[in-house]
């Protein structure tokens, strides 16, 4: 069952909230929308169909649709919740191209703030201004290469790094828990996603961060240990790596923007 919620709209552009029950493993009946589409997983997962491509979609990978793209959807890893943005293609200086978009930090930064700026009500401005930056930055990502025979084992992969599991705390471990040599796993995941398996984990570490930090944690000493990284450094390093910020800056960011 699909619920939706419209958290902000203006001529031009919406931004709704929907969540699926899921359970349905099968694929649905094909669906066509009548407009340019973001979207962007904010929790679990689910598979989705289109133009001959089937993409294992969750919080680090979202999706761009045009108009009269047709989609199936299944949802065999129970319900999930996404955001969606419907916009005019006017509002932008070129059409984005439909296609799978790796969700990187600063992709789930703007995503954030467009949230955190629609529950402040200032639609005409905050709200848009917030959009423009989210859409711009998901369309520099580059279309991700798409291989049937790595696509099973990069999603094991990618759902385990998500998930914390013990195992994905190394890469060796993480191979033989999937079942294959270190140098497959790293080559496939490189091949399908287009950025390392190191990158991809810091990419949730990162997003694990911003978690925190917008709940109020203060202690940078206590996350990076929590989160797995070396020492307060290494979180403050990789956090400035894939965002541009530190982690104190980061906080503010955050935190205003609620």
């Amino acid at each position: 069952m699909l619920t939706t919620k419209t958290l902000a709209a203006r001529e031009g552009f919406a931004v709704t909230s929907a969540a699926c029950g899921g359970g349905r493993a099968r694929w649905s009946e094909v669906e066509a929308h009548g407009e340019y589409r973001l979207v962007l997983v904010r929790r679990g997962r689910f598979r989705r169909s289109a133009a001959g491509t089937e993409a294992d979609l969750d919080p680090t990978l979202g999706y761009l649709a045009a108009p009269g793209e047709e989609e199936r959807f299944a949802h065999p890893a129970g319900g999930d919740v996404c955001t969606s943005v419907t916009f005019l293609p006017s509002l932008w200086e070129a059409r984005p191209r439909a296609r799978v978009v790796y969700v990187d930090a600063r992709v789930d930064l703007a995503h954030r703030r467009v949230l955190a700026s629609a529950a402040g009500g200032d639609l005409d401005y905050a709200v848009t201004e917030e959009l423009l930056t989210l859409v711009a930055v998901a369309a520099e990502q580059q279309a991700l290469p798409r291989r049937a025979a790595d696509r099973a084992l990069v999603a094991a992969a990618r759902e385990a790094i998500m998930e914390g599991a013990r195992e994905a705390e190394s890469l060796c471990t993480l191979a033989t828990l999937l079942k294959v040599s270190p140098y497959r796993l790293s080559r496939s995941f490189s091949r399908q996603m287009g950025l390392s398996l190191t990158r991809y984990r810091n990419r949730v570490r990162v997003a694990g961060a911003m978690d925190r930090l917008a709940d109020g944690e203060v202690s940078l000493a206590a996350l990076a240990a929590d989160l797995g990284f070396s020492d307060q450094a290494h979180l403050t390093r990789t956090v400035r790596e894939h965002l541009g910020h530190t982690p104190t800056a980061l906080r503010r960011l955050l935190v205003t923007s609620r």
